[in-house]
């Protein structure tokens, strides 16, 4: 399924957290959070709308990598005498000015959410947030996956809610736990309606659990995903307006 189905699927069920469940507050914030926890599974797949989105500093990963070169070798030119110290300085030099000229796309793309959830889990280790740790151990790894693999289980969302679960703790923000977790499982309810299916008990199973109604990325597809959002979004509205009249 497309990102922007997702993430309308995400944004609606937000408003079935908040205008739902008895005890949650309906948030803004809380919706919005829903959303993007329906786009987290999908950054295992460079090219997924959040994977763009967190690895917004991917040209300054290449470009790093140039200038890292560049200064190895001006070190190496001045600095070190003649002999292999000097051999090796040119050579790590030219290696790093070639990984950075060669970062194209997705790679420069992981490599840049790499740095961003080592950011996260740095300043998760500072401010003694668990949570901002976890999420940026998830950043850093769900890259480097399989697509439609360990992201899209049950134990993934019930490892994102845990960290949701334990923002909750740290911040105050009553239902940060439930507007996570119901958004990253609506991620893979969604997938399961696609042809591909989710293969929800990784490793425990290979299994992967279909309703095939959608081919994303065809004509027909992308009006079904559009007809889902639409039908699902009049269904928590009215689900939502028949409670406030009680």
């Amino acid at each position: 399924m497309r990102g922007s189905s997702h993430l309308a699927i995400g944004l609606i069920t937000g408003v079935a957290v908040g205008g739902l469940v008895a005890g949650i507050p309906f948030s803004p914030a809380g919706i919005a959070l829903a959303g993007f926890s329906s786009l987290a599974a999908d950054l295992d797949h460079p090219n997924s709308r959040l994977s763009k989105r967190l690895g917004f500093t991917q040209q300054y990963v290449r470009w790093a990598f140039v200038l890292a070169g560049l200064g190895l070798a001006a070190y190496t030119h001045y600095m070190l005498p003649l002999g292999p110290d000097r051999r090796m300085g040119f050579t790590a030099a030219l290696a790093f000015g070639l990984l950075g000229a060669a970062m194209q796309g997705g790679s420069a793309r992981k490599l840049a959410l790499v740095f961003t959830g080592a950011g996260a889990v740095l300043a998760g280790l500072y401010f003694e947030f668990l949570w901002l740790s976890l999420l940026g151990i998830f950043i850093c790894v769900a890259p480097f996956t399989t697509h439609r693999s360990w992201t899209h289980t049950i134990w993934a969302t019930a490892l994102w809610t845990y960290i949701g679960y334990l923002a909750n703790q740290t911040l105050g923000w009553h239902g940060v736990a439930h507007y996570a977790g119901a958004g990253y499982a609506s991620h893979l309810l969604a997938d399961t309606l696609t042809k591909s299916g989710v293969r929800w008990f990784l490793p425990l199973s290979d299994y992967s659990f279909k309703l095939p109604l959608i081919s994303t990325g065809s004509a027909s597809g992308n009006v079904l995903e559009v007809g889902i959002c639409l039908g699902y979004g009049l269904l928590v509205l009215g689900l939502v307006v028949g409670r406030m009249q009680f």
